[in-house]
């Protein structure tokens, strides 16, 4: 328990503000839920849940019991006597799939207006799932304006996103994989950072954009491993295949399956494998008559963030480019589905004028399968390739990054003020140019 409790307003006593403001109160905290929803405020001043959620009642009744937890539909006695609002309402779809904002304008708006004629600093804690952008582009303004108030002043919005999971819910909220915090200024987290000094998992401090973009990275990842999930286990059962069994030795992998390889934004896959794979799992899919959209969407997935490499270059309107890397992975000369490749080739038929450095490449060295796809694919390449780095560098209007094999210290000495430097494979901060360059990464 917090014996040094604060006093906080939750506005919706939804599914969220309800576990919410049960568990608040169970650590001490003096919780005032709000709703428009008279039913549900009676419940909670009875010391009753207004949801179903295992551990929930008993929480209810304990801080109710405690004079801990109250509800109320008067928006401004809420913000008049507490600290801290926390914003639950929902976000439901438009039929087009469009977020309607309609709840998050009304309870902005309503706060703002009960902070009117309210003295005391405000902190306003977003906890609806809302698009990148959101909370500053509608939540602060609709505040401000209500108000009349100095945002970062007089009040103070911070964004932090929930990730409770109905039947383990108070679990999850006891318990987080992480909590983020996102403000425009660090100084302006210090109080919410308080009431979650007891969780014993990471507390991520960031801006307001990341913080609202982590939430929705981490569902839609948990509804493509779910899909991804689905189709093999019906390719495999259509195939006479023990998907259980299966799926018990894919998960026993934590360094490459379930793990975070493979998840920083980066630029297209490539080599001998995964692109071969991933085209024969579809084709038997389609000679079994089976529809398995998430496995077929990876290739055009793919191809079009070559295109989008392709496309940034073209924008800079500057014909002279100079490619770091041609092989699909650094220390290796395997060129096979290559996305460099697919860019090279792209890029000479736009007219532009490369240079390729690749340390690993010679294609004298070429044999078998990997030199019978260069010359299938681009034959001419050989002539494009340059052993010095530097000369590669010094002719180059544009700089695509296409290896880690590029040590720092030397691309930058060859750099020029001016050039256009396009990051395809997520160098490390440490690593990337820091010279007058301009510096862009693909996806980041």
């Amino acid at each position: 328990m917090n014996s040094t409790g604060r006093s906080i307003s939750i506005f919706g006593l939804g599914y969220v503000g309800s576990v919410m403001s049960a568990c608040f109160a169970h650590k001490g905290h003096r919780v005032i839920g709000v709703d428009v929803n008279p039913m549900k405020v009676e419940m909670l001043n009875s010391g009753h849940s207004p949801i179903v959620e295992a551990q929930v009642e008993e929480l209810v009744a304990e801080a109710h019991q405690a004079c801990r937890l109250h509800a109320t539909a008067d928006v401004e006695a809420a913000v008049r006597e507490t600290e801290i609002s926390f914003v639950c309402v929902g976000t439901p779809s438009q039929s087009n799939g469009k977020l309607d904002l309609t709840h998050i304008e009304h309870v902005s708006h309503e706060i703002g207006r009960a902070l009117k004629a309210k003295n005391d600093r405000h902190w306003v804690v977003i906890r609806s799932t809302i698009l990148p952008g959101t909370t500053e582009s509608v939540v602060l303004p609709h505040l401000q304006a209500a108000s009349g108030k100095r945002p970062g002043k007089d009040f103070v919005v911070v964004y932090n996103p929930e990730f409770m999971r109905e039947g383990t819910a108070v679990a999850d909220f006891f318990e987080p994989p992480y909590t983020v915090l996102g403000a425009q200024n660090p100084e302006h987290l210090s109080r919410v950072r308080e009431l979650y000094q007891w969780t014993p998992s990471r507390i991520f401090e960031t801006s307001i954009s990341v913080a609202e973009m982590v939430k929705y990275a981490s569902n839609a990842f948990h509804a493509v491993k779910v899909s991804f999930a689905n189709e093999l286990g019906t390719l495999a059962k259509r195939l006479g295949v023990d998907a259980q069994q299966m799926a018990e030795i894919f998960t026993s992998d934590t360094r490459l399956n379930i793990s975070p390889a493979y998840l920083n934004p980066g630029f297209a896959f490539g080599g001998s494998c995964l692109p071969k794979d991933v085209r024969a799992l579809s084709y038997r899919a389609r000679e079994l008559d089976l529809k398995l959209p998430l496995l077929e969407s990876l290739m055009p997935s793919n191809q079009e963030h070559i295109e989008r490499a392709i496309e940034i270059v073209l924008r800079t309107r500057r014909k002279k480019i100079g490619l770091l890397g041609l092989s699909f992975k650094a220390g290796t000369d395997d060129l096979r589905e290559s996305p460099q490749v697919q860019v090279v080739k792209r890029l000479l038929g736009e007219g532009c004028q490369i240079q390729i450095w690749d340390p690993h490449v010679a294609l004298g060295r070429l044999a078998g399968a990997n030199r019978q796809y260069i010359e299938e694919v681009i034959p001419h390449i050989g002539s494009l390739l340059r052993l010095d780095m530097n000369e590669v560098l010094q002719a180059a209007e544009v700089v695509l990054i296409g290896t880690r094999a590029a040590r720092k210290e030397l691309v930058e000495a060859g750099l020029r003020p001016g050039q256009k430097v396009l990051d395809l494979v997520n160098l490390e901060k440490d690593r990337r140019p820091s010279l007058e360059s301009s510096y862009e990464g693909i996806c980041w």
